[in-house]
């Protein structure tokens, strides 16, 4: 999987953890399951220094929540997503936001044993070949837990566009 960072003076020797509270999954390092998401996070997110990198690596999945192939995790991941949002709308009289979605699982969710979750989004843009038309799967990975990563290196750098 590949993981995109700004360009840094020293190559990294581990993935870098998003630490934001609106990160999708919540503090964790992320990775693209495609090479060209990666270069499209880099060229749109990652341009800060006007040159990105991607490091690729491998992800051992076994404890890994894969709402993408897995319809039993999908649905444990619905549910759970949906008790929270019940939960904080019931409280607060709003819609949950993903930073409070992600908070509530920091305080609440007992799933310890869950060393990151595999999760899908469309892409849209110029990489589709077919216009208004979102045939294929934008896949992440978050790992919380960084013994899951191995043979993480430097896989390209690039100018942004």
């Amino acid at each position: 999987m590949y993981h995109t960072q700004e360009k840094r003076f020293n190559r990294l020797t581990e993935p870098i953890k998003c630490k934001k509270p609106n990160a999708w999954l919540g503090v964790g390092s992320y990775f693209w399951a495609d090479e060209i998401d990666a270069v499209k996070w880099g060229n749109d997110s990652k341009n800060r220094t006007g040159r990105y990198q991607i490091y690729k690596a491998d992800i051992e999945c076994e404890d890994v929540l894969d709402t993408v192939f897995n319809e039993k995790h999908y649905i444990f991941w619905l549910k759970q997503i949906e008790k929270a949002a019940s939960y904080i709308s019931k409280k607060t009289g709003l819609k949950a936001n993903i930073k409070e979605i992600n908070m509530y699982f920091q305080e609440r969710a007992s799933w310890s044993e869950v060393d990151g979750i595999m999760y899908q989004d469309l892409p849209f843009g110029d990489e589709l070949l077919v216009v208004n038309f979102n045939y294929r799967k934008r896949i992440q990975l978050v790992a919380y837990n960084s013994n899951i990563i191995s043979n993480f290196a430097l896989h390209l750098e690039d100018e942004c566009r």
